[in-house]
Protein backbone atom coordinates (compact mmCIF):
# COMPACT_ATOMS: atom_id res chain seq x y z
CA UNK A 1 0.00 0.00 0.00
CA UNK A 2 1.63 3.35 -1.08
CA UNK A 3 2.21 5.69 1.98
CA UNK A 4 -0.37 8.13 0.53
CA UNK A 5 -3.09 5.34 0.93
CA UNK A 6 -5.16 5.24 4.38
CA UNK A 7 -7.16 2.54 6.09
CA UNK A 8 -10.51 2.68 7.38
CA UNK A 9 -12.35 0.12 10.04
CA UNK A 10 -14.41 -0.86 6.57
CA UNK A 11 -10.85 -1.84 4.72
CA UNK A 12 -8.31 0.38 2.18
CA UNK A 13 -10.07 3.68 0.81
CA UNK A 14 -6.96 4.26 -1.64
CA UNK A 15 -5.95 8.19 -1.91
CA UNK A 16 -9.71 9.68 -1.81
CA UNK A 17 -11.27 11.62 1.12
CA UNK A 18 -12.33 10.49 4.36
CA UNK A 19 -16.55 10.27 4.90
CA UNK A 20 -17.54 10.96 8.50
CA UNK A 21 -16.90 8.84 11.81
CA UNK A 22 -14.09 6.73 9.80
CA UNK A 23 -11.16 5.68 12.02
CA UNK A 24 -7.99 6.27 9.64
CA UNK A 25 -4.63 5.47 10.17
CA UNK A 26 -1.85 7.23 7.48
CA UNK A 27 1.61 5.86 6.72
CA UNK A 28 3.56 9.24 7.23
CA UNK A 29 6.72 7.37 7.84
CA UNK A 30 9.59 7.90 5.59
CA UNK A 31 11.49 4.44 4.37
CA UNK A 32 14.83 3.68 5.88
CA UNK A 33 17.72 3.44 4.67
CA UNK A 34 21.34 1.21 5.32
CA UNK A 35 22.71 4.72 6.00
CA UNK A 36 20.34 5.64 8.40
CA UNK A 37 21.26 5.65 11.86
CA UNK A 38 19.42 2.32 14.05
CA UNK A 39 21.52 2.50 17.72
CA UNK A 40 23.81 4.78 19.33
CA UNK A 41 26.32 2.71 21.61
CA UNK A 42 28.03 4.20 24.35
CA UNK A 43 31.94 3.29 24.35
CA UNK A 44 33.00 1.91 27.90
CA UNK A 45 34.89 5.04 28.97
CA UNK A 46 38.14 3.26 30.04
CA UNK A 47 40.30 5.70 29.34
CA UNK A 48 37.97 9.30 29.09
CA UNK A 49 34.09 9.59 29.29
CA UNK A 50 31.50 7.27 27.60
CA UNK A 51 31.04 9.14 24.11
CA UNK A 52 27.82 7.95 22.29
CA UNK A 53 28.60 6.31 18.93
CA UNK A 54 26.31 6.28 15.93
CA UNK A 55 25.39 3.04 14.21
CA UNK A 56 23.67 2.86 10.83
CA UNK A 57 21.87 -0.08 9.53
CA UNK A 58 24.42 -1.13 7.34
CA UNK A 59 26.87 -1.48 9.94
CA UNK A 60 24.84 -3.69 11.76
CA UNK A 61 24.34 -6.04 8.55
CA UNK A 62 28.14 -5.93 7.92
CA UNK A 63 29.09 -7.07 11.67
CA UNK A 64 26.51 -9.57 11.34
CA UNK A 65 26.91 -11.17 8.00
CA UNK A 66 31.11 -10.83 8.23
CA UNK A 67 31.35 -12.44 11.45
CA UNK A 68 29.06 -15.20 10.32
CA UNK A 69 31.11 -15.92 6.97
CA UNK A 70 34.38 -15.52 8.41
CA UNK A 71 33.60 -18.41 11.38
CA UNK A 72 31.81 -20.33 9.10
CA UNK A 73 28.20 -20.31 11.29
CA UNK A 74 25.59 -22.92 10.27
CA UNK A 75 22.36 -23.60 10.91
CA UNK A 76 23.58 -26.57 13.03
CA UNK A 77 25.28 -24.16 15.53
CA UNK A 78 24.31 -22.73 18.88
CA UNK A 79 26.60 -19.72 20.26
CA UNK A 80 27.01 -18.97 23.91
CA UNK A 81 26.52 -15.06 24.29
CA UNK A 82 27.37 -13.96 27.80
CA UNK A 83 28.34 -10.66 27.39
CA UNK A 84 26.44 -6.68 27.90
CA UNK A 85 23.59 -6.96 25.26
CA UNK A 86 24.19 -2.72 25.43
CA UNK A 87 27.37 -3.78 24.35
CA UNK A 88 28.11 -3.46 20.38
CA UNK A 89 29.38 -7.41 20.27
CA UNK A 90 27.03 -8.69 22.63
CA UNK A 91 24.04 -7.34 21.81
CA UNK A 92 24.52 -7.20 18.06
CA UNK A 93 27.19 -9.36 16.67
CA UNK A 94 26.56 -11.90 19.22
CA UNK A 95 22.81 -12.00 18.33
CA UNK A 96 23.00 -11.64 14.62
CA UNK A 97 26.16 -13.57 13.02
CA UNK A 98 24.46 -17.03 14.27
CA UNK A 99 21.00 -16.09 13.13
CA UNK A 100 22.30 -15.21 9.55
CA UNK A 101 22.21 -18.88 8.86
CA UNK A 102 19.79 -20.32 10.54
CA UNK A 103 21.67 -20.75 13.95
CA UNK A 104 20.27 -20.24 17.40
CA UNK A 105 22.03 -17.96 20.33
CA UNK A 106 22.18 -19.00 24.23
CA UNK A 107 22.03 -15.79 26.40
CA UNK A 108 23.55 -15.84 29.63
CA UNK A 109 22.29 -13.16 32.14
CA UNK A 110 25.93 -12.24 32.92
CA UNK A 111 29.37 -14.10 32.34
CA UNK A 112 30.46 -16.69 35.18
CA UNK A 113 33.29 -18.34 34.88
CA UNK A 114 31.98 -20.88 37.44
CA UNK A 115 28.62 -21.61 35.62
CA UNK A 116 30.33 -21.09 31.67
CA UNK A 117 31.09 -24.78 31.05
CA UNK A 118 27.53 -26.32 32.71
CA UNK A 119 25.48 -23.65 30.56
CA UNK A 120 27.63 -24.82 27.46
CA UNK A 121 27.34 -28.27 28.38
CA UNK A 122 23.43 -27.93 29.26
CA UNK A 123 23.01 -26.17 25.68
CA UNK A 124 25.23 -27.90 23.03
CA UNK A 125 26.94 -25.12 22.47
CA UNK A 126 29.12 -24.73 19.27
CA UNK A 127 30.74 -21.73 19.62
CA UNK A 128 31.14 -18.54 22.28
CA UNK A 129 31.39 -14.80 21.86
CA UNK A 130 34.78 -13.29 24.06
CA UNK A 131 35.73 -10.03 24.99
CA UNK A 132 38.75 -8.46 27.07
CA UNK A 133 39.70 -10.59 29.40
CA UNK A 134 36.91 -13.51 29.57
CA UNK A 135 39.11 -15.94 28.74
CA UNK A 136 41.84 -14.85 31.48
CA UNK A 137 39.44 -15.25 33.49
CA UNK A 138 38.26 -19.17 32.63
CA UNK A 139 41.81 -20.47 32.18
CA UNK A 140 42.13 -19.21 36.11
CA UNK A 141 38.99 -20.96 37.30
CA UNK A 142 39.54 -24.21 39.15
CA UNK A 143 39.02 -27.55 37.14
CA UNK A 144 36.01 -28.40 36.22
CA UNK A 145 34.82 -31.59 34.06
CA UNK A 146 33.12 -30.38 31.14
CA UNK A 147 36.51 -28.38 30.38
CA UNK A 148 36.85 -31.02 27.47
CA UNK A 149 33.44 -32.39 27.85
CA UNK A 150 32.06 -30.16 25.15
CA UNK A 151 30.73 -29.45 22.03
CA UNK A 152 32.92 -26.12 21.66
CA UNK A 153 34.43 -25.65 17.71
CA UNK A 154 34.97 -21.76 18.03
CA UNK A 155 36.00 -19.25 19.98
CA UNK A 156 34.97 -15.73 18.43
CA UNK A 157 36.43 -12.54 20.17
CA UNK A 158 39.02 -9.77 20.57
CA UNK A 159 41.99 -8.93 23.52
CA UNK A 160 42.70 -12.48 23.60
CA UNK A 161 46.97 -11.74 24.54
CA UNK A 162 49.47 -14.60 23.39
CA UNK A 163 49.94 -16.02 27.10
CA UNK A 164 46.36 -16.75 27.43
CA UNK A 165 45.65 -17.80 23.98
CA UNK A 166 47.81 -20.52 24.46
CA UNK A 167 46.28 -21.62 27.96
CA UNK A 168 43.05 -22.13 26.20
CA UNK A 169 44.43 -24.51 23.42
CA UNK A 170 46.17 -26.51 25.88
CA UNK A 171 42.98 -26.43 28.78
CA UNK A 172 40.10 -26.77 26.77
CA UNK A 173 40.69 -29.17 24.13
CA UNK A 174 40.44 -28.49 19.88
CA UNK A 175 38.84 -25.34 19.62
CA UNK A 176 39.53 -23.05 16.95
CA UNK A 177 40.32 -19.25 18.21
CA UNK A 178 39.12 -16.43 15.54
CA UNK A 179 40.86 -13.22 16.75
CA UNK A 180 39.59 -9.77 15.47
CA UNK A 181 40.13 -6.18 15.98
CA UNK A 182 37.60 -3.61 15.69
CA UNK A 183 35.38 -1.06 17.80
CA UNK A 184 31.88 0.49 17.83
CA UNK A 185 32.45 3.92 16.22
CA UNK A 186 35.59 2.45 14.09
CA UNK A 187 36.18 2.02 10.51
CA UNK A 188 39.21 -0.44 10.99
CA UNK A 189 38.71 -3.89 11.34
CA UNK A 190 41.06 -6.55 10.94
CA UNK A 191 40.74 -10.45 11.52
CA UNK A 192 42.74 -13.09 12.34
CA UNK A 193 41.39 -16.22 9.78
CA UNK A 194 44.67 -18.11 9.74
CA UNK A 195 44.74 -18.18 13.46
CA UNK A 196 48.57 -17.00 14.25
CA UNK A 197 48.71 -16.90 18.13
CA UNK A 198 49.01 -13.13 19.36
CA UNK A 199 47.74 -11.60 16.38
CA UNK A 200 44.62 -9.68 15.28
CA UNK A 201 44.74 -10.50 12.10
CA UNK A 202 45.64 -8.65 8.56
CA UNK A 203 44.33 -7.13 5.45
CA UNK A 204 43.79 -9.62 2.77
CA UNK A 205 45.64 -8.69 -0.29
CA UNK A 206 42.49 -8.60 -2.48
CA UNK A 207 41.77 -5.75 -0.40
CA UNK A 208 45.19 -3.79 -0.09
CA UNK A 209 44.04 -1.87 -2.62
CA UNK A 210 41.49 -0.18 -0.69
CA UNK A 211 44.17 1.02 1.87
CA UNK A 212 42.36 0.48 4.45
CA UNK A 213 44.57 0.88 7.24
CA UNK A 214 47.72 2.29 7.73
CA UNK A 215 50.21 2.53 10.37
CA UNK A 216 51.83 6.33 11.62
CA UNK A 217 54.89 7.20 13.62
CA UNK A 218 53.80 8.34 16.51
CA UNK A 219 55.49 11.16 18.80
CA UNK A 220 54.61 10.54 22.16
CA UNK A 221 54.76 14.29 23.41
CA UNK A 222 52.46 15.56 21.26
CA UNK A 223 50.32 12.31 21.69
CA UNK A 224 49.64 11.97 17.95
CA UNK A 225 51.01 10.79 14.86
CA UNK A 226 54.24 12.89 13.78
CA UNK A 227 54.48 15.03 11.29
CA UNK A 228 57.73 15.94 9.11
CA UNK A 229 57.37 17.90 6.18
CA UNK A 230 53.72 18.89 7.01
CA UNK A 231 52.27 14.76 6.45
CA UNK A 232 53.45 12.19 8.40
CA UNK A 233 55.11 8.74 7.78
CA UNK A 234 53.81 5.07 7.54
CA UNK A 235 55.96 2.75 9.84
CA UNK A 236 58.11 0.11 8.18
CA UNK A 237 57.46 -3.12 9.36
CA UNK A 238 58.11 -4.00 13.02
CA UNK A 239 57.88 0.08 14.15
CA UNK A 240 55.28 0.69 16.53
CA UNK A 241 52.96 3.78 15.24
CA UNK A 242 49.31 4.37 15.62
CA UNK A 243 46.64 3.32 13.22
CA UNK A 244 43.95 4.80 11.09
CA UNK A 245 41.35 3.97 9.12
CA UNK A 246 41.16 5.44 5.86
CA UNK A 247 37.81 7.65 5.50
CA UNK A 248 36.12 7.43 1.97
CA UNK A 249 32.88 7.13 -0.02
CA UNK A 250 32.95 4.08 0.02
CA UNK A 251 30.08 2.80 2.40
CA UNK A 252 33.14 0.37 4.23
CA UNK A 253 35.30 3.14 4.60
CA UNK A 254 32.84 5.84 6.62
CA UNK A 255 32.95 7.43 9.75
CA UNK A 256 30.22 7.68 11.30
CA UNK A 257 31.36 9.65 14.39
CA UNK A 258 29.71 10.11 17.09
CA UNK A 259 26.09 12.28 18.17
CA UNK A 260 28.39 15.56 19.40
CA UNK A 261 29.85 16.70 16.20
CA UNK A 262 32.84 18.31 18.42
CA UNK A 263 33.88 14.33 19.24
CA UNK A 264 33.91 13.41 15.78
CA UNK A 265 36.38 15.68 14.60
CA UNK A 266 38.60 15.01 17.28
CA UNK A 267 39.09 11.61 15.58
CA UNK A 268 40.16 12.97 12.18
CA UNK A 269 43.54 13.65 10.85
CA UNK A 270 43.58 15.47 7.59
CA UNK A 271 45.85 15.93 5.21
CA UNK A 272 48.00 12.69 6.44
CA UNK A 273 50.07 11.15 3.52
CA UNK A 274 48.56 13.31 1.16
CA UNK A 275 46.80 16.19 0.54
CA UNK A 276 43.52 16.44 0.92
CA UNK A 277 43.22 12.44 2.78
CA UNK A 278 41.26 12.04 5.62
CA UNK A 279 41.87 9.43 8.45
CA UNK A 280 40.19 8.02 11.59
CA UNK A 281 42.15 8.01 14.74
CA UNK A 282 41.88 4.57 16.30
CA UNK A 283 43.69 5.16 19.08
CA UNK A 284 45.75 2.24 19.51
CA UNK A 285 48.89 1.67 18.64
CA UNK A 286 50.30 -1.51 17.01
CA UNK A 287 53.13 -2.89 15.05
CA UNK A 288 52.92 -5.06 11.38
CA UNK A 289 55.14 -8.32 10.55
CA UNK A 290 56.69 -8.94 7.48
CA UNK A 291 53.97 -10.85 6.77
CA UNK A 292 51.53 -8.55 7.45
CA UNK A 293 50.35 -9.89 10.56
CA UNK A 294 49.37 -6.43 12.60
CA UNK A 295 49.73 -6.86 16.50
CA UNK A 296 48.43 -4.66 19.27
CA UNK A 297 50.86 -3.01 21.34
CA UNK A 298 48.59 -0.64 23.81
CA UNK A 299 46.31 2.03 24.18
CA UNK A 300 46.95 5.64 23.48
CA UNK A 301 47.09 7.23 26.85
CA UNK A 302 48.02 4.19 28.48
CA UNK A 303 51.64 4.29 27.09
CA UNK A 304 53.89 6.85 29.02
CA UNK A 305 57.11 8.27 29.61
CA UNK A 306 59.38 7.68 32.11
CA UNK A 307 63.45 8.93 32.51
CA UNK A 308 62.96 9.89 28.73
CA UNK A 309 61.85 6.63 26.90
CA UNK A 310 58.81 5.43 25.89
CA UNK A 311 57.04 2.28 28.01
CA UNK A 312 54.22 0.31 26.81
CA UNK A 313 51.69 -0.69 29.49
CA UNK A 314 50.45 -3.57 27.70
CA UNK A 315 54.06 -5.54 26.89
CA UNK A 316 54.61 -4.85 30.87
CA UNK A 317 51.57 -6.20 32.23
CA UNK A 318 52.44 -9.31 30.20
CA UNK A 319 55.98 -10.06 32.14
CA UNK A 320 53.95 -9.37 35.49
CA UNK A 321 51.35 -12.04 34.52
CA UNK A 322 54.20 -14.27 33.86
CA UNK A 323 55.54 -14.16 37.71
CA UNK A 324 53.69 -17.12 40.27
CA UNK A 325 51.22 -15.51 41.79
CA UNK A 326 49.57 -12.57 39.71
CA UNK A 327 46.36 -13.56 37.90
CA UNK A 328 46.29 -10.23 36.91
CA UNK A 329 48.06 -7.24 36.24
CA UNK A 330 47.34 -3.81 35.29
CA UNK A 331 50.34 -1.14 34.31
CA UNK A 332 49.69 2.69 34.48
CA UNK A 333 51.89 5.76 34.46
CA UNK A 334 51.63 8.50 37.95
CA UNK A 335 52.55 11.58 38.14
CA UNK A 336 55.56 12.02 40.69
CA UNK A 337 56.40 15.32 42.03
CA UNK A 338 59.12 17.03 40.91
CA UNK A 339 60.19 13.95 37.96
CA UNK A 340 59.29 14.62 34.36
CA UNK A 341 56.69 11.74 32.71
CA UNK A 342 55.38 9.26 34.61
CA UNK A 343 56.68 6.54 36.77
CA UNK A 344 55.55 2.89 36.55
CA UNK A 345 52.54 1.41 38.88
CA UNK A 346 50.94 -2.02 38.67
CA UNK A 347 47.76 -3.07 40.13
CA UNK A 348 48.46 -6.68 40.98
CA UNK A 349 45.62 -9.25 41.69
CA UNK A 350 47.38 -11.98 43.44
CA UNK A 351 47.51 -15.00 44.95
CA UNK A 352 49.13 -17.25 48.25
CA UNK A 353 51.93 -18.20 45.84
CA UNK A 354 53.02 -14.82 45.21
CA UNK A 355 56.90 -13.53 46.43
CA UNK A 356 58.18 -10.03 46.29
CA UNK A 357 61.66 -11.53 45.20
CA UNK A 358 60.50 -13.63 42.72
CA UNK A 359 59.15 -10.38 40.80
CA UNK A 360 62.10 -8.31 41.58
CA UNK A 361 64.07 -10.75 39.31
CA UNK A 362 61.30 -11.03 36.80
CA UNK A 363 61.02 -7.58 35.85
CA UNK A 364 64.72 -7.35 35.25
CA UNK A 365 64.11 -8.77 31.85
CA UNK A 366 62.92 -5.69 31.41
CA UNK A 367 64.70 -2.38 30.69
CA UNK A 368 65.47 0.08 33.99
CA UNK A 369 62.99 2.44 33.38
CA UNK A 370 59.75 -0.08 32.09
CA UNK A 371 60.50 -1.60 35.33
CA UNK A 372 57.35 -0.53 37.73
CA UNK A 373 57.80 1.74 40.65
CA UNK A 374 55.03 1.08 42.64
CA UNK A 375 53.05 -1.79 43.23
CA UNK A 376 49.47 -1.69 44.68
CA UNK A 377 48.34 -5.35 45.88
CA UNK A 378 44.94 -6.25 45.64
CA UNK A 379 42.15 -9.56 45.62
CA UNK A 380 39.98 -8.21 43.17
CA UNK A 381 40.62 -5.79 40.05
CA UNK A 382 37.36 -3.72 38.90
CA UNK A 383 35.80 -4.14 35.82
CA UNK A 384 33.43 -2.22 33.72
CA UNK A 385 30.54 -4.38 32.49
CA UNK A 386 32.62 -5.33 29.29
CA UNK A 387 35.18 -6.88 31.60
CA UNK A 388 37.92 -3.74 30.95
CA UNK A 389 39.73 -2.92 34.09
CA UNK A 390 38.54 0.64 35.43
CA UNK A 391 42.15 2.24 34.44
CA UNK A 392 41.02 5.68 34.96
CA UNK A 393 39.76 4.93 38.59
CA UNK A 394 43.40 3.60 39.70
CA UNK A 395 45.36 6.43 37.88
CA UNK A 396 43.51 8.83 39.68
CA UNK A 397 43.88 6.77 43.18
CA UNK A 398 47.81 7.00 42.89
CA UNK A 399 50.19 5.94 44.90
CA UNK A 400 48.76 8.06 47.89
CA UNK A 401 48.21 5.47 51.21
CA UNK A 402 45.35 7.75 52.55
CA UNK A 403 43.52 6.94 48.99
CA UNK A 404 43.94 3.58 48.73
CA UNK A 405 43.41 0.88 50.99
CA UNK A 406 45.21 -2.30 49.35
CA UNK A 407 48.80 -3.15 49.99
CA UNK A 408 50.90 -0.48 48.67
CA UNK A 409 54.94 -0.93 48.04
CA UNK A 410 57.93 1.23 46.01
CA UNK A 411 60.90 -0.25 44.75
CA UNK A 412 63.90 1.23 47.30
CA UNK A 413 66.82 1.06 44.70
CA UNK A 414 69.51 1.05 47.58
CA UNK A 415 67.76 -2.61 49.15
CA UNK A 416 67.00 -3.37 45.76
CA UNK A 417 63.35 -4.37 46.77
CA UNK A 418 59.60 -3.08 47.07
CA UNK A 419 59.40 -1.81 50.39
CA UNK A 420 55.99 -1.28 52.02
CA UNK A 421 54.32 2.71 50.87
CA UNK A 422 53.38 3.75 54.76
CA UNK A 423 52.51 7.71 54.79
CA UNK A 424 56.19 8.63 55.93
CA UNK A 425 57.64 7.08 52.42
CA UNK A 426 54.88 8.66 50.68
CA UNK A 427 55.71 12.50 52.09
CA UNK A 428 59.57 11.42 51.29
CA UNK A 429 58.57 10.76 48.16
CA UNK A 430 56.76 14.03 47.40
CA UNK A 431 59.10 16.27 49.13
CA UNK A 432 62.13 14.67 47.48
CA UNK A 433 64.23 13.30 49.78
CA UNK A 434 63.45 9.95 48.11
CA UNK A 435 64.38 9.71 44.88
CA UNK A 436 63.61 6.78 42.95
Amino acid sequence: MPPSATLSRFGSTGTSGLTHGELTLRYERRPVTLADRALRIFTSGTTGLPKAAEVSHRRLIVWSHWFAGLAGLTATDRLYNCLPMHHSVGGVVAIGAPLVFGGSVAIAGRFSARGFWDDVARWECTAFQYIGELCRYLTAAPGHSEKKAHKLRLAIGNGLSEDVWRAVLDRFGSLRVLEFYASTEGNVWLYNVEGKIGSIGRVPPYLALRDPIALARFDHDSQAPARGDGFCARCADGEIGEALGRIGQDPAARFEGYSEPVETEKKILRGVFKAGDAWMRTGDLMRRDSDGFYTFVDRIGDTFRWKGENVATFEVAAVLRACPGVAEAIVYGVSVPGTDGRAGMALLKIDGLFGLDVLVRRLETLPRYARALFLRLAREIETTETLKPKRRVYVEQGFDPERVEDPLYVFECEQQAYVPLDANRHEAIRNGTMHL
